[in-house]
């Protein structure tokens, strides 16, 4: 399994769609084999997937994440868990060991930010309007 989370100063960044690194862990038998952290160069919200997809994760992390990215993970065969905050090598291992709290319900947080091509949040169904 390869687990992406959206990182910044070693925490769970909370904005999935304004996030400038992941760090993508390998994981094999319940264990980290290695991670690195990947910049994402500017891309945002969609484009957040196909990135995801280009480094091979089948699993992300996150904090808020609107329900357009949310589809877009879903389209990509990439497993979600939301609602997350803190440190994020200790919810990779919780992950691993079945003890992840996370929000199955997760909806985006960040009212009155612009976003780059979807207007306002209630335009993609942040379902917090």
């Amino acid at each position: 399994m390869k687990i992406a989370v959206t990182y910044e100063n070693g925490d769970i960044f909370q904005h999935f769609g304004h996030t400038e690194q992941f760090k993508i862990y390998e994981t094999a038998d319940g264990e980290v084999l290695n991670s690195v952290v990947v910049s994402t160069m500017g891309s945002g919200h969609g484009a957040l997937a196909g990135f995801l997809q280009e480094h091979g994760a089948d699993t992300l992390i996150c904090g808020g994440i609107g329900a357009g990215a949310q589809e877009a993970l879903k389209e990509a065969g990439i497993t979600l868990y939301g609602g997350v905050s803190g440190s994020a090598d200790q919810a990779v291992e919780d992950l691993l060991k079945n003890e992840l709290s996370y929000d199955e319900n997760v909806m985006c947080s960040h009212h009155g930010e612009d976003h780059h091509h979807e207007g306002n949040c209630g335009e993609h169904g942040c379902g917090r309007h």
